[in-house]
């Protein structure tokens, strides 16, 4: 019996591409253990199943599903999202230096190979952006100009979004991270963000890599994803294309980001220096028991449902998402813990289609999903934690497998929404 073998095709790429995983030289019918360890910021990260080879004395994930272990079903990619961390409590998914790639031992036996996922293409250029006043990163393709660009803000953990950035860059985007909180000289919190920082950062991009025909999208997650779609209504003409992953369709307070000074309830967003009403604002239905008090993994949603049931408090903090001047893609989940995304999304659908928008609007509603909407082939293990600025410990929801569906489609939606936005926006330059 010759040695066993494993083949990885293509062993080395971007994050987001698919590898096929074919295990050789097994006799017929004998039982492997399979096993992939990742080091992710340092902390070793394992998934482990168990195979039959077939009667060729192969296994491909490609096309056979584990007897037993950490996924279930036929999942070519189950490996790496089926991970979870040795050492409990840890959840970053990505090297700190993104230009770091990730590098998974897959074994089997004797047999042992390497699987690279990186986020940053060979020639993508990292630029920190330390100027007029905005704190960021910014990602160029390493591809001559110019591009359409992207400016990606973060949730209430606030910070750079570097590895979305890079991947948006690796696929021909311009592509900012702008942090607006938890970052070098940015405040610890949420509380009291000015929109018009913001408008700051788009004026910055446009003026700096002068995209192709003038296109800037704006891409944001869970209270990234209600500022993306604020910032479309407020600032219009300035927004190419929105990217709301599990979004908001009201404006909120605080929250677990707040500044404790502030509290949960005070303002997050200001615009011309006067606090935007929330969803908290003179609410007589809001309250925050179900989550402070609710069984754990406590889920932040039980709060924010309370606050739904008080129409005219809804109304007052609704986006104004009609004024949007550009296409929208909503991406949600019914089983987001962290705030009902679902109902969220199917408001803003709502509105644009009661006012009959002109543009075009695609929405993908993740079945079992959770909150935590990111990329493929990443782990999706993690739905409990600490949040990062509270460090109230709830869950996002979600089941693993279900997040890695969604991680998936989303960022085949995400990319091909894209590309029609810049084809379609590229069109009207040209008749105009």
């Amino acid at each position: 019996m010759a040695d066993l073998s494993i083949v990885i095709t293509p062993a080395d790429d971007l994050i987001d591409v698919p590898r096929r995983i074919v295990i050789r030289g097994a006799s017929p019918g004998q039982a492997l253990q399979v096993v992939a360890s990742t080091l992710r910021r340092g902390a070793e990260w394992r998934s482990s199943v168990r195979f039959i080879a077939d009667a060729q004395g192969e296994v491909d994930l490609s096309t056979q599903a584990p007897l037993e272990g950490d996924y279930q079903g036929v999942d070519p990619m189950g490996l790496l999202w089926s991970q979870t961390p040795v050492q409990a409590g840890r959840r970053d998914n990505f090297n700190a230096d993104v230009s770091a790639p990730l590098a998974t031992r897959i074994t089997a036996g004797s047999a042992s190979a390497e699987l690279v996922q990186r986020l940053a293409a060979p020639g993508v250029v990292r630029r920190e952006v330390r100027e007029e006043g905005l704190v960021g990163t910014l990602f160029l393709p390493a591809t001559p100009g110019p591009h359409p660009a992207v400016m990606i803000v973060n949730g209430s953990g606030g910070g750079i979004n570097e590895p979305r950035a890079a991947l948006y860059a690796s696929r021909g985007y311009a592509a900012f991270a702008l942090a607006y909180f938890k970052a070098p000289g940015l405040s610890d919190y949420i509380s009291n963000t000015p929109l018009e920082y913001f408008e700051r950062g788009l004026d910055w991009l446009r003026a700096e890599v002068h995209p192709k025909d003038d296109f800037v999208a704006i891409s944001g997650q869970s209270r990234g994803g209600e500022l993306v779609l604020l910032l479309a209504a407020t600032f219009p003409a300035k927004v190419s294309a929105v990217l709301a992953y599990v979004p908001s369709a009201l404006v909120h307070s605080g929250q677990n980001a707040a500044d404790p000074a502030v509290g949960r309830e005070g303002p997050t967003w200001l615009l011309r220096g006067q606090p935007l009403p929330h969803q908290w604002t003179d609410n007589r239905s809001a309250s925050w028991k179900p989550f402070d008090d609710g069984p754990a993994p406590h889920r932040h949603e039980l709060a924010m449902l309370t606050a739904l049931e008080d129409a005219e408090a809804v109304a007052r903090a609704r986006i104004p998402v009609e004024n949007i001047q550009a296409p929208v893609l909503l991406l949600s989940a019914t089983d987001d813990g962290s705030w009902p995304s679902s109902r969220y999304c199917a408001m803003v659908r709502d509105k644009l289609a009661e006012v009959g928008y002109r543009w075009p609007v695609l929405w993908r509603n993740y079945q079992d999903a959770g909150h935590s909407i990111l990329f493929p082939f990443v782990p999706t293990t993690q739905t409990t934690y600490a949040h990062p600025v509270s460090g109230r410990i709830s869950t996002g929801g979600g089941e693993p497998s279900a997040n890695a569906r969604a991680d998936l489609d989303s960022w085949q939606q995400a990319q091909q929404f894209l590309r029609d936005a810049v084809a379609t926006h590229s069109l009207r330059k040209d008749l105009a």
